[in-house]
């Protein structure tokens, strides 16, 4: 189809995933404050995060339900619209639990802000353009978490940390606007009525609340201990119940067909693994930054600048080169500087605010190259009718392994921690910035495991030609 108005159609698009995106990391700058004013400790503040990751994870598997009884029209505006109220709830909270209550909120109108406006833009734009497009796009669901920390960290010095919720709102009312009005021409596309797969959803969701408490109680008793392994195994049990459930349903909660696209599964573990090496990262630089450093939230903020200048600059790039030369040459780069970056972390152990910046920037680098390419080789490698499929699982899998990836981090924090200070005899301070170190160095190793899947992605450009994909028996 030829499209026309295609800025009016990207607009709300690339606004709705930037806001989405950039509460998924603005909270980060202001952790360590948060931890203060609530007096509590590392594995509890993380909930902050992981509660929105979980809130993302458990709303995604319904958005194909959604989008074919409601259509795209009312789910990408309902979205915004509950996002929007869940963010005005994370600005009136004045405990813990109700601040990690209102982000679940929050992330159930998020969770569906992203894969819904990956699959308007494939259905809407050709495959041709589709790499430019999502590079466009990426701009603004990659701008989103990497602008974050550095608008979080001046709103909390300066007008305290709710008002990094209370942001959203002029955002989001004016995203709204603007999608009812440049969106409207899809209400003229309707699916058919499909049955809601309840059994399904109940366990994919017991799956998810499973691995993530099995994460986190291994903070607590250490992950060699028989409950986080019987916990771990239970979720296994689960998540094989789901797999048979959605093979045998006639409307499955996932599309489980989609896997049958080796390239689809490639990006999916290129995906898994940058996630929960770089959502770990993120998670640990503000307290590397306002630990032993002694920078403060605005300076914390402002340190983390360059990653979203240079990814703004490479990624709509990097999309336009996928499209020219096919995606393969661009991941592996970007995984190379992405690991590279890693290390330069781990080596951070005096405020040089130069090398901080300059690390800063690799990071925005390697990451700029990498996601657009992914994202549009997922979603040309399927058909037209999983897009919405695809898109739910492939946000998904970068959600739930995000969140995976933070839950580890502090797992390794606390077991380094304790032997800085117990064997080393090191202070608090030094060993949590030893402890913190040390953890991005195992990041960078954990990248390098992308590499394998990556040199199985396609060399050469897409066309409109039918994709691998083949119907599982």
């Amino acid at each position: 189809m030829v499209v026309k108005h295609k800025f009016a159609i990207l607009l709300p698009l690339m606004l709705g995933t930037f806001m989405a995106g950039i509460d998924s990391s603005i909270v980060n700058v202001s952790l360590p404050v948060m931890r203060r004013e609530f007096n509590c400790g590392l594995d509890d503040i993380e909930w902050v995060i992981t509660s929105y990751m979980l809130g993302f994870c458990v709303f995604m598997p319904l958005t194909n339900w959604l989008k074919q009884n409601f259509g795209f029209y009312r789910l990408y505006l309902a979205s915004l619209t509950v996002f929007v109220i869940g963010s005005l709830l994370c600005g009136l909270s004045r405990s813990l639990e109700m601040l990690i209550i209102s982000r679940a909120i929050q992330a159930f109108g998020g969770g569906a802000i992203t894969p819904t406006a990956m699959a308007i833009l494939t259905l809407v734009f050709p495959k041709k353009e589709r790499g430019a497009i999502m590079g466009w796009w990426s701009l603004g669901a990659i701008t989103g978490p990497a602008l974050g920390p550095t608008l979080g960290g001046i709103l909390t010095q300066y007008f305290g940390w709710p008002s990094i919720f209370m942001v959203n709102l002029p955002i989001g009312i004016a995203t709204i606007i603007i999608a009812a009005i440049s969106l409207r021409f899809l209400k003229k596309r309707k699916g058919k009525i499909i049955h809601f797969h309840l059994s399904g959803f109940i366990l994919f969701t017991l799956f998810i609340l499973l691995i993530q408490y099995a994460l986190a109680k291994a903070a607590d008793l250490g992950a060699l201990s028989p409950y986080v392994w019987g916990t771990f195994i239970l979720s296994v049990v689960v998540l094989i119940l789901f797999i048979r459930t959605c093979r045998k349903s006639k409307d499955p909660l996932f599309d489980l067909n989609i896997f049958a696209s080796k390239t689809f599964v490639n990006c999916m573990l290129i995906t898994m693994v940058r996630s929960i090496a770089l959502y770990s990262g993120l998670f640990l630089v503000p307290f590397l930054l306002q630990g032993l450093l002694n920078y403060s939230e605005t300076q914390s903020g402002l340190m983390i600048l360059p990653n979203s200048i240079v990814m703004a600059i490479f990624t709509p790039m990097a999309g336009a080169w996928s499209d020219k030369f096919g995606p393969r040459r661009e991941v592996l780069i970007g995984l190379g500087i992405l690991t590279l970056s890693m290390f330069l972390f781990s080596r951070i152990n005096e405020p040089l605010a130069w090398f901080i910046l300059l690390t800063m920037a690799v990071r925005g680098c390697g990451l700029g190259l990498l996601v657009s390419p992914i994202t549009s080789t997922a979603m040309s490698s399927v058909l037209p009718h999983q897009a919405t499929q695809a898109s739910s699982m492939y946000s998904l899998t970068q959600q739930l392994s995000g969140s995976a990836g933070i839950a580890l981090s502090g797992i390794m924090h606390q077991y380094l921690f304790n032997y800085y200070t117990t064997t080393k005899n090191y202070t608090a301070p030094l060993a949590e910035q030893y402890a913190i170190q040390d953890a991005f160095l195992m990041s960078s190793v954990l990248i390098l495991i992308a590499f394998m899947p990556a040199f199985r992605l396609p060399r050469v450009k897409y066309t409109d030609k039918k994709p691998e994909v083949v119907e599982m028996v």
